[in-house]
Parts: C-alpha cells; structure tokens; sequence
C-alpha cells in the first residue's frame, strides 16, 4: 500500500481507533523526534466545472504534525485542531515509510478501509431515498 492510500483511508477514520493504534506502534518507534505539532490555517481549493476554473472556496483549519522514527520522516494534516490525531498518523506514516509493523499497519488499514466503505454505502442508502424523480411532476 503507497504512503498516500494510506493517509487516505486513516484520516477518514475515526480518531480514537487511529490514535490507539499509534499508542500500540509507539515502543517500537521509539526515539522519536517530534519536528512540527501544530495548527493552522490552509486554502481549499475547489474546482468549478462548467467553466472548469480552479478558486479558493475559503480556509479551513487544520492540525499537522512532521516526525522522525528511525531516520525516516513521517508527515499528516487532518481537518480541525486535533494535534494528538495529526501526531498518531504522522507516527503510522513514518513507521510505514520506515518498513516498522508493515503488516499490522496494512491489515489495520484494511479494516477501516472497509469500515469506511460500509459506512459511505449506508450514506449513499440514505441520500438515495431522498432521491426525487422530477419526471413525474
């Protein structure tokens, strides 16, 4: 799995589970160098399709976090000020990128890849009765 799908999957899931996870990877992570924790403020970039022209819909804030396990840096940014979450995924990111618990970091993203896919199909179930045919009016 690339270090973006990764990042992709565990920034959508749910906070608590990432943030467990990166306690039980810590001890073999250790030292870790903590290079940036912090928030901030970023644009959103959005893209208008009929003319197909990119703007700036507005900021939004975020939490980063830079690492170093092992020689290797690890890096995320997930919306919101939660430094604890932006510190676990840049500790998973960095293990990864370091080969440290490939498999249970890759069985672990598998899981909430697929709790996330269970939870999008509900959410589409949902919107989809709503749906209204305007055929018939």
């Amino acid at each position: 799995m690339q270090a973006h799908e990764l990042l992709d999957i565990l920034t959508r899931s749910p906070a608590d589970a990432v943030k467990r996870f990166a306690e039980d990877l810590l001890p073999r992570l250790e030292p870790v160098e903590v290079l940036r924790n912090r928030t901030g403020l970023a644009m959103l970039p959005f893209r208008e399709t009929a003319q197909e022209s990119s703007f700036y819909l507005g900021e939004i804030l975020l939490a980063e976090a830079h690492v170093r396990v092992a020689r290797v840096e690890g890096y995320a940014a997930c919306l919101g000020r939660d430094l604890e979450q932006a510190l676990a995924l840049a500790l998973i990111d960095a293990a990864h990128r370091a080969g440290i618990a490939g498999p249970a970091i890759a069985d672990f993203a598998r899981t909430q890849a697929a709790d996330l896919a269970e939870t999008d199909e509900a959410l589409m179930r949902a919107v989809g009765q709503t749906r209204v045919d305007l055929e018939t009016f």
